[in-house]
């Protein structure tokens, strides 16, 4: 019989958040990939935790991702754990998982720790709808394409930064999405964590006296709706009633649909749209 994939959630910071299952998994698998297994003896150690590891990590995990298949096809049971927090999130777990499934291997989650979910339930900010970005992306084409994206999700935004690109990150947000809220969360779980709550415009301004110490995540509000609306209704200001119909019907709208929905947008009568739009047709 084939052996199984367990994805081990570690304490983000506080030892005490380690899940009494976790530790009889660590215990009673055949081996344990670590992302870096000197930070990760020092886990192991304290829960008296003795199985063999090996390296998983960003520069290995396509050729190790292979290795660690071909150990649970002959049998072997294999825990994956990050430096912190749960396996696969903006980490190469995610390739082993893929990798199990497309060779039959029965993947399990142990679930625990996350930073990006402990930040958002601190944040003040709707936790109804969100979505995860982890690291924004070094190259600069890629990360202005994200950037634009943000700038219109009505979604509470989560992003991962470390403390040295912080000031850089927040300016860019900033630029892109305007002087939004936003709540920097720091050190979680940690002796010194830190949750601030506050705007794009004012951390810029508070960064510039204190120095940015420690992981954070930051959990960006999402544009409102009717922010969204304004923008938009804004939008048709510079246009004529013939450009706004000639604007939707371009779109695929049949005549009829694009008088309703220019009428619907500048807050007129059907019947005044109808009159410019004949009245214009006429000269």
């Amino acid at each position: 019989m084939p052996g199984m994939l367990y994805l081990c959630a570690t304490p983000i910071g506080n030892l005490g958040d380690m899940t009494p299952r976790v530790v009889e998994t660590l215990q009673s698998v055949d081996l344990i990939a670590a992302e870096d297994t000197r930070n990760s003896i020092k886990l192991l150690n304290h829960f008296g935790i003795r199985t063999s590891m090996t390296s998983y990590h960003e520069y290995n995990k396509v050729e190790k991702a292979d290795y660690l298949v071909e150990q649970m096809r002959q049998g072997k049971n294999v825990a994956l754990i990050s430096d912190a927090g749960t396996p696969a999130i903006s980490d190469p777990g995610e390739v082993l998982v893929q990798k199990c499934q497309g060779a039959g291997i029965t993947v399990t989650s142990l679930p625990g720790p996350a930073a990006c979910i402990t930040a958002l339930t601190l944040s003040g900010l709707s936790a109804r709808r969100f979505c995860f970005e982890g690291f924004l992306p070094s190259d600069k084409k890629e990360k202005a394409q994200i950037l634009a994206e943000l700038k219109e999700e009505s979604r509470t935004i989560l992003i991962y930064e470390a403390p040295h690109r912080l000031v850089r990150t927040l300016g860019e947000l900033y630029g892109a999405l305007g002087d939004r809220r936003v709540t920097l969360c720091r050190e979680l779980t940690k002796r010194f964590e830190t949750i601030l709550p506050t705007t794009f415009g004012e951390a810029l301004s508070y960064y510039e006296r204190e120095e940015p110490r420690g992981e954070y995540v930051l959990v960006v509000e999402g544009k409102s709706l009717r922010q969204k609306e304004e923008e938009r209704q804004a939008s048709w200001q510079s246009m004529t009633i013939e450009e706004h119909m000639a604007f939707y019907e371009e779109g695929g709208m049949d005549s009829k649909t694009a008088m309703k929905q220019v009428a619907k947008d500048r807050g007129m009568a059907k019947r005044e749209i109808y009159a410019v739009i004949h009245g214009a047709g006429m000269q």
